[in-house]
């Protein structure tokens, strides 16, 4: 199991008519070793219980590649009492050169009651000039969807694994989505879990003398860990949407896909299996002369990568297998940005068994 994550405090406690002018004396008084620095916004909201202090550890973590300023906010919507709290802190971390401190502030909001209202006026309010906004929301999304919010969100992180019904939850970023004239991009950190199992899985075909084995695919086995089957599913409907692939419905304990080929009609067996472990522990994909395996063993960070012709040569190598904690998979996803078309289409083809 993963550790426990650390908890910081939220900072110094402020009015809020006075954030601005807390801070100016806070950068004042930091002389000139410290450097404020900010490339984007990155909002965090959350209802879970003493979620400041967790979420003040995250970003103090992610500040170290990624200068921002950062909005956490802890909402407790059910409070009988309504009000707002605020505090403001830096997170600073030594520049490569080693000699000055590169510093990203921190504003910490804890919304109760009838106030969780104010959350869009809140999170405009304290925005850093016309940088890019981030929203990395940790609950699940909850109707009516307020355009006021989505309408100045650049990019909504989330994680779909967590989600107790897909369908309902990803009709309603598609809501947002559309309110904000398509201008948000959906960042599901489900999908960024898959970064480097689809990178070992491409490698197998980056050679053009490999193509043929792409038409020749007909069955997939694919082992994940409890409560990650949306994970395994995701990578599935990457497959398909990247190989063209039609839904043929399910049969019996399997998931089938037809491919359209120039000798006709192939079909595609899709069999998920559970084990503890990595989110993804195994993927196998297999012709009638091949086969091809991506194996990530529980605590390692490579995957082993093994390629074989039945009767034929094999190849086995290790690659990069990324981390899956929250950290990790929000740099990731800075780090990488785009448009994330290619998860959409993803979500199409596997939509129907999410």
């Amino acid at each position: 199991m993963p550790a426990a994550p650390e908890t910081f405090a939220p900072g110094m406690p402020v009015e809020i008519g006075r954030i601005d002018r807390e801070f100016k004396k806070l950068w004042a008084q930091a002389g000139s070793e410290m450097t404020r620095a900010s490339l984007i916004n990155l909002a965090v909201y959350s209802e879970e219980r003493d979620s400041l202090g967790k979420n003040t550890a995250l970003v103090s973590e992610i500040t170290e590649n990624h200068a921002c300023r950062a909005i956490v906010i802890a909402a407790d919507p059910h409070a009988e009492e309504s009000g707002v709290e605020a505090w403001i802190s830096a997170h600073c971390h030594v520049s490569r050169a080693g000699s000055k401190q590169i510093c990203s502030e921190q504003l910490s909001f804890l919304l109760k009651g009838k106030s969780v209202g104010f959350l869009p006026n809140i999170v405009f309010a304290q925005l850093d000039s016309d940088l890019p906004l981030n929203l990395w929301w940790q609950e699940e999304f909850s109707p009516p969807m307020d355009p006021q919010l989505w309408a100045w969100v650049d990019r909504v992180l989330y994680d779909s694994q967590q989600w107790s019904d897909f369908g309902a939850q990803m009709s309603l970023v598609e809501t947002a989505q559309k309110e904000a004239r398509q201008r948000v991009v959906l960042c599901d950190l489900n999908w960024v879990r898959l970064v480097h199992v689809r990178i070992a899985l491409a490698q197998f075909f980056d050679h053009p003398i490999t193509h043929h084995h792409l038409d020749e695919l007909n069955e997939v086995e694919i082992l994940h860990a409890p409560g990650y089957r949306s994970t395994a599913l995701l990578l599935v409907g990457w497959l398909a949407a990247q190989l063209d692939w039609e839904n043929a419905g399910t049969r019996d304990d399997s998931l089938g896909f037809k491919k359209r080929t120039s000798e006709g009609e192939r079909a595609i067996k899709v069999s998920l299996g559970e084990s503890a472990g990595e989110p993804i522990g195994n993927v196998t994909v297999r012709t009638e002369t091949a086969e091809f395996k991506v194996n990530h063993k529980s605590d390692e960070d490579l995957l082993e990568v093994w390629f074989g012709r039945k009767g034929g040569r094999h190849m086995q190598q290790v690659l990069p297998a990324g981390k899956s904690d929250p950290v990790s998979l929000v740099e990731e996803e800075l780090r990488r940005g785009g448009p994330h078309r290619v998860y959409l289409r993803a979500v199409e083809k596997v939509r129907a068994f999410l």
